[in-house]
């Protein structure tokens, strides 16, 4: 964890809706990792909070539980006011370390997020969260939640 700032961790994007959800596959996986954690927030990056309103409010992956637009942000909120969370905006090196990651020599529109993800990783030096094999791949000392 060298170089990180322990008392943050960054989610991907499932991992937020895993948290939030209690229907999610991996709910019971990411609650009980978030539970043995003490004096750590998590990171939202504008990325990341979009994504999040975006599942929240899509039927085919929310179900019955689908929110409004008003109630994804109440849900985020509460991620706020209660402490656990803050949003935090792009830091200066990401576009480059961005570039560097995002440059494939195949088309692949799944990797711009993964190279994002890594790059703001890699950026505000704080750890990735992820359930996604293939993203800890690209991000060495990302989390893997199993």
């Amino acid at each position: 964890m060298t170089g990180y700032l322990k008392s943050f961790l960054f989610p991907d994007l499932n991992v937020w809706i895993a948290l939030t959800s209690r229907r999610h596959a991996h709910h019971s996986l990411a609650a009980r990792w978030y539970s043995e954690l003490e004096d750590t927030r998590l990171v939202f990056c504008r990325y990341t909070q979009m994504g999040f309103f975006r599942l929240l409010t899509t039927e085919a992956v929310m179900g019955v539980d689908v929110l409004t637009q008003t109630h994804a942000w109440a849900t985020y909120d509460e991620w706020l006011v209660s402490g656990n969370a803050t949003l935090l905006e792009e830091p200066p090196r990401l576009e480059a370390i961005y570039r560097s990651l995002a440059r494939r020599s195949q088309s692949s529109p799944k990797e711009w997020a993964d190279s994002y993800l890594a790059a703001f990783s890699k950026a505000s030096e704080i750890r990735l969260v992820t359930l996604d094999h293939g993203l800890k791949s690209r991000v060495g000392d990302a989390i893997l939640l199993s």
